[in-house]
């Protein structure tokens, strides 16, 4: 068994909070993790239509069954158990009660700020780093994206993506909003896939896909919602009067969007239009990974200008900010580095942190900025 990252502060947390929910992807390995750090912990999942009818019709009674120390799975099919469970740890003032899952952040994070505030700890569990996976060649790593399943059971992203689309994308958006044609949203989500590291242009996929503006919109939030993609809002600031506003979209793996554009090997990669845009996005799910799993959630940000100066990426810690340019290219160019520093001289107010971030194989610390290789995520300074 692959050990997580996130299991350190998992259980540091704890002995903190009389409540952790671990959210994040279906299939990301939240059950799995839960099971390997809380082994002597009762489990039971709300996905068995038995205990879901159970806990539904009498919440007190399955309470009084899993009263302490019990992992209780996709927790979000039943959201009025937050104020039962709000009750008893209240009563018993005992850390690490209850260990909730749940794959879909919206309805969990609605519901628990409403009963469970400050009382719970909420660790986000993406799919696995590469910290964790040690692939070896960027290329693959990239197109097999991190699902545990497809690595624990050596499941090809042919034989892997089609599955986890149908079965957990489109059912999940079924839950939670009225799609009517399928087949539009299936349209929907390879456009997706083909804007990957773009800005989000809302009229454009209105007009593409053939449905209205509002939809998109909420399509996009669905998929948000349930760990499929998410967005970089921009940095604002007064260094420009002309700023992009526009949030860029990616994939929370980017294996999906891979498979979407018929891309299932190194090799295709290799060779596709679609090779840096996909580079970048492993390379920000990478870096969101490794701050996630020490529990940093902070949001990140890109800067880009009207006339199409860009960084990649942004981490701001007050004064103390990190910026990213991304390239899918082993060589290092002086266009890369100068990029990366287009914002000297209107930071000097800030301490600035510059990093390369690419495909070499072996990390490089320079004067003014570190080259990081796609191996060596681990190698940002997170504090």
């Amino acid at each position: 068994m692959i050990q997580r990252d996130a299991k350190k502060k998992v259980l540091e947390m704890a002995d903190k909070f009389p409540v952790i929910l671990i959210t994040g992807p279906r299939q990301s390995g939240k059950t799995t993790l839960c099971k390997n750090v809380f082994k002597n912990y009762r489990y039971v999942s709300l996905e068995n239509p038995d205990n879901l009818e159970f806990v539904q019709n009498d919440p007190k009674g399955f309470l009084k069954l899993y009263d302490k120390f019990v992992i209780i799975d996709e927790a979000q099919n039943c959201p009025e158990i937050f104020s039962y469970i709000q009750q008893i740890i209240d009563e018993s003032n005992i850390n690490g009660q209850y260990i909730l899952t749940g794959s879909q952040n919206f309805l969990l994070l609605q519901n628990i700020t409403q009963s469970l505030a400050g009382r719970v700890y909420i660790m986000e569990l993406l799919p696995m780093c590469n910290n964790e996976l040690n692939s070896k060649n960027w290329t693959e790593a990239v197109v097999n994206g991190g699902y545990p399943r497809m690595y624990n059971n050596k499941i090809t992203p042919n034989d892997y993506f089609p599955n986890y689309i149908q079965t957990y994308i489109e059912r999940d958006i079924r839950t939670l909003v009225n799609v009517r044609d399928l087949a539009t949203f299936r349209k929907f989500i390879n456009l997706l896939a083909h804007h990957t590291g773009q800005l989000v242009n809302y009229n454009q996929l209105s007009k593409e896909v053939g449905v209205d503006v509002k939809t998109i919109q909420s399509w996009i939030g669905i998929l948000e919602t349930s760990y499929i993609v998410f967005t970089l809002k921009p940095w604002h600031n007064n260094f420009a009067k002309r700023l992009v506003k526009s949030p860029k979209l990616y994939f929370y793996d980017s294996g999906i969007p891979a498979f979407l554009l018929g891309i299932t090997n190194g090799n295709d990669l290799l060779t596709s239009n679609y090779k840096g845009a996909l580079f970048e996005n492993y390379a920000i799910t990478e870096i969101i990974k490794l701050l996630r799993n020490q529990g940093d959630n902070r949001s990140l940000y890109f800067w880009r200008d009207s006339n199409g100066n860009e960084i990649d990426l942004i981490i701001e810690r007050g004064k103390n900010v990190q910026l990213f340019e991304i390239k899918a290219s082993e060589t290092i160019k002086s266009d890369f580095i100068k990029s990366v520093h287009y914002l000297d001289d209107k930071m000097k107010d800030f301490n600035v942190h510059h990093y390369l971030f690419n495909t070499i194989q072996h990390s490089q610390q320079r004067t003014n900025e570190t080259i990081v290789s796609w191996q060596d995520v681990k190698l940002i300074n997170t504090k």
